[in-house]
């Protein structure tokens, strides 16, 4: 409390006047009644204009707060005077601009949230319109045989497609929640390569590409099942951006620092300008295949990060993708 300047004058002052009236009454001839109304008088005032000032520091605090209430941007109220009411303008200056950051914030949030339902709701448009399409379609007694054969094909195609967009999405949001418990057990790197390359060997045949894989005897701490399903994104996303009859190249191995898992693809490689936002959520690089929904790189990020790891992508003769797992005591 002595801290405050103001309140040590104010103290200071009281005691020059009770000392000068003790003093006055002692050694002067005035009557001691009317020597001790006006230093009675003198220390009122004082005390007066020290409760006008702290009464004005209040009400510019209260409207302060007022401002911040309702949104305006308030001015920074912080001085470097000691006392209470300087360390209460001070905390309360804290308190509003952690506020105004939570509000900022949310709002960013907010259009994120916006712009992801927008991007959502894109991708769902494209396969429910033509199973909707189709589906007219085969009521239509006039329609080819051939055309009535393709039809469930493609009405499956686009459902399947759905339902892993569903699904990714899902995956992503527990991910987001820290909802996913992800294990720690000692995998090597080969068996992690095996597990998520299972599901592409046919499409990699398909496209007749060659598909080489060299491997150290390396062993990584995380979890086989949620790495194989970002390394998987990786894959599936070489698969699709090389060409027919293109190279795919998977390399594991380790040093002093993390062990790894590369994945080289031929082909037109990543715009340079889309570098920097390969890993963003939702978003499609000039050489994006039209199929594309723009969350699998992300959601393999996610996975790794949850890992104390991370995924790095480059421009090699076609794109390179290496996913780091840092080795952490």
């Amino acid at each position: 409390m002595l801290r405050n300047w103001e309140l040590l004058l104010f103290i200071s002052g009281a005691a020059v006047v009770a000392v000068a009236t003790a003093l006055i009454c002692q050694f002067s001839g005035m009557p001691p009644g009317v020597v001790c109304f006006f230093g009675c008088f003198l220390i009122l005032a004082m005390s007066l204009v020290y409760a006008i000032r702290c009464y004005r520091s209040i009400l510019l605090l209260i409207e302060y707060l007022q401002k911040v209430s309702q949104g305006e941007n308030a001015p920074d109220i912080r001085d470097n005077a000691e006392g209470e009411l300087s360390i209460l303008k001070s905390e309360i200056y804290k308190v509003t601009a952690a506020l105004a950051e939570h509000a900022r914030l949310l709002a960013k949030d907010k259009a994120e949230l916006a712009n992801a339902l927008a991007d959502i709701s894109h991708q769902l448009k494209t396969p429910l319109t033509a199973v909707g399409v189709m589906a007219d379609l085969l009521g239509d007694e006039g329609l080819p045989q051939e055309k009535r054969r393709d039809f469930p094909a493609n009405i499956r195609a686009s459902v399947d497609r759905m339902e892993w967009l569903v699904l990714t999405l899902l995956k992503i949001a527990r991910l987001d929640a820290d909802a996913a418990v992800l294990k720690k057990e000692a995998t090597p790197l080969a068996a992690i390569v095996e597990r998520a390359l299972s599901p592409l060997l046919i499409p990699i045949e398909i496209k007749g590409q060659n598909l080489t894989i060299s491997e150290q005897d390396a062993s990584v701490v995380c979890d086989p099942e949620w790495t194989a399903e970002a390394l998987g994104n990786i894959l599936k996303n070489a698969v699709e951006n090389s060409p027919i009859g293109g190279e795919i190249a998977i390399c594991c191995g380790s040093n002093p620092i993390y062990s790894y898992i590369t994945v080289h693809n031929s082909g037109t490689g990543i715009d340079k300008a889309d570098l920097p936002h390969v890993f963003q959520r939702f978003y499609h690089g000039k050489n994006a295949s039209s199929n594309s929904a723009g969350i699998g790189l992300s959601m393999s990020l996610a996975i790794m990060r949850k890992q104390n790891g991370d995924i790095e992508a480059e421009n090699d003769n076609g794109s390179v993708f290496t996913l780091k797992f840092y080795h952490i005591e």
